[in-house]
């Protein structure tokens, strides 16, 4: 059954050098799909103001144009609860950065002479910290999902240990197969970004979590499936994948945090990513092995979440400290 709302738009058809482009992406940088998407919505976006505006096709478009679309994109974003300023920022910087990929493109397969991005500077932005949950938060979490007792509630337990133990992608997580799950669950194999492996330990609470759920993990798999579904380590008899989504687990989260009675615009997959890294900073680990953990292949990436850590050292030491103003009353 369709799900209730406003029917899909049909995509346009952009020029075929953007198919080019997306193509390159694939097979030459080893872009996941996730990526190609969000890099064929940039362009989309852009395609359809140049064809409305000034009635062109992207490749010829002039710095003057992509100026053009930039301001207007930014005066135009509207994010209900949150700093407009900051969203416009981050949004007009990654439209930016997908305009230059693709006329650099053009450029290296002589398409065009010159790149019309190189005289735009990228927008300034303000480094945001990533939101995360506290180590009892994640916790409220687990136990409320525990609540159940059925086969959804253990296979939600054993996602939700799964991410903190490992700190994975959630489409890494919900397309794991069945054979990433290491000899007695100490360890998983996960194909990462580009196609790099890693092998990620798992704690004892997210060894015992899967265990429970294996019992259990046959629910999940029609009576007529011939093998779509039972590769995957969380199989769906409903998705077209042949296992859960996403979009799926990201809802459950919401629902799970409406019943632990936490934001639910604080919780998310992404965010429990975050919660993993910071506790483990924040316990001693050290930040080598958080990245080769989270598989990031550029250790700046990872430090991020150590201005996380030290945020929450310093309001520490200003709420706790007995010298400090606040704890003083001064």
């Amino acid at each position: 059954m369709a799900r209730p709302g406003r029917p899909a738009m049909p995509k346009p058809k952009l020029h075929p050098l953007v198919d080019s482009f997306l193509d390159m992406l694939t097979t030459e940088r080893g872009a996941a799909m996730n990526t190609r998407q969000a890099y064929w919505r940039d362009l989309a976006d852009f395609s359809l103001y140049l064809r409305s505006r000034f009635k062109k096709e992207i490749v010829d478009a002039t710095s003057a144009e992509i100026k053009s679309y930039l301001e207007d994109l930014g005066n135009k974003i509207h994010v209900k609860g949150q700093n407009k300023s900051q969203i416009a920022t981050r949004t007009v910087a990654r439209r930016l950065s997908a305009l230059r990929q693709f006329y650099r493109y053009l450029v290296s397969e002589n398409i065009r002479k010159d790149d019309p991005t190189s005289v735009i500077d990228s927008p300034k932005q303000v480094r945001t910290l990533p939101k995360t949950l506290s180590e009892s938060e994640v916790s409220i979490l687990i136990k409320t999902a525990a609540l159940g007792g059925g086969a959804d509630s253990i296979r939600l337990v054993c996602l939700l240990e799964m991410l903190y133990a490992t700190g994975l992608r959630v489409s890494e997580l919900v397309g794991l197969p069945l054979s990433a799950i290491g000899e007695d669950s100490q360890f998983l194999m996960v194909a990462g970004k580009g196609g790099r492996e890693r092998m990620v330990p798992l704690s004892e609470p997210a060894q015992k979590a899967i265990r429970g759920y294996l019992d259990v993990r046959q629910q999940f798999i029609g009576p007529d499936d011939k093998g779509a579904q039972a590769q995957w380590m969380f199989p769906s008899r409903t998705s077209e994948s042949g296992h859960l989504t996403r979009q799926r687990f990201a809802q459950l989260l919401k629902d799970l945090a409406d019943n632990a009675e936490i934001d639910a615009d604080r919780v998310s997959p992404h965010i429990l990513r975050h919660a993993f890294a910071t506790h483990l900073l924040s316990n001693g680990a050290d930040l080598r092995s958080v990245q080769k953990m989270l598989g990031h292949a550029d250790i700046a990436t990872t430090q991020i979440y150590t201005h996380i850590v030290g945020a929450q050292a310093k309001q520490t030491v200003e709420d706790k400290h007995p010298l400090s103003k606040k704890a003083a009353g001064r």
